[in-house]
């Protein structure tokens, strides 16, 4: 009799913004957490599914991609920022799931006019440190990156950068803290991505892709 827990798939599911939008996309695909999933007071990481040869784990989107590069995960969904930030050899990201649709962009002090321009080097704050200094590498401008991982729109006016490189959906974050958007570095989508070695080792990651393949297109024709 074999060990399921022993042969287990991990799938690794993002918290924040894309999870709700990728709970369906699971569903139509054959993933479906246990019912404590979706308790809010649940503070586990970690949860069954429909299928006892597959788990989740719940952590933080760049972590999704970490787990996944190094195999300690089989499969997951992420932003392709998070894809493109990193660059892992070993991850593979074979369906755009169309949702979690954004954009990582530019933004400053509106009227702040003095900010780029023929500088050759800025301050920015940033959770992304690799995609700001490529983009502004580009223009000839060297970027000094400030890591954040939140509250990105306070550095300005508090002094601690003149832009910031953040995600950008409405723009309404942006405008309440008197920022405004000016350059777009690349548009965003929630991706499947699995490790490579696990794709052509167990048939069962290749059959999680073609599902995924399937749902999406389907999707795309209703």
């Amino acid at each position: 009799m074999t060990d399921t827990a022993a042969t287990q798939l991990t799938f690794a599911i993002p918290k924040g913004r894309i999870l709700d939008e990728a709970l369906p996309v699971m569903a139509r695909a054959g993933v479906v957490p246990e019912d404590a999933f979706h308790d809010k007071g649940n503070r586990s990481l970690s949860f069954s599914t429909n299928r006892t040869d597959m788990r989740l784990i719940r952590v933080r989107a760049f972590d999704v991609a970490t787990f996944v590069a190094h195999g300690a995960a089989q499969v997951g969904i992420v932003g392709s920022d998070v894809i493109e930030e990193f660059d892992y050899a070993d991850l593979y990201a074979p369906v755009d799931l169309d949702i979690g649709h954004c954009r990582l962009s530019v933004a400053r002090v509106a009227g702040d006019e003095g900010v780029g321009g023929h500088a050759s080097h800025l301050r920015v704050a940033t959770k992304y440190p690799n995609l700001t200094r490529k983009h502004f590498e580009a223009r000839g401008i060297q970027a000094e990156c400030v890591k954040l991982n939140g509250a990105m729109e306070l550095a300005p006016s508090l002094g601690l950068a003149r832009q910031i490189v953040d995600l950008v959906s409405s723009g309404q974050t942006l405008k309440d803290n008197g920022l405004v958007e000016t350059d777009r570095i690349i548009d965003i989508s929630a991706r499947l991505i699995v490790n490579r070695a696990a794709l052509k080792t167990d048939p069962r990651v290749a059959e999680l892709v073609a599902a995924f393949r399937k749902t999406t297109e389907e999707q795309a024709a209703d």
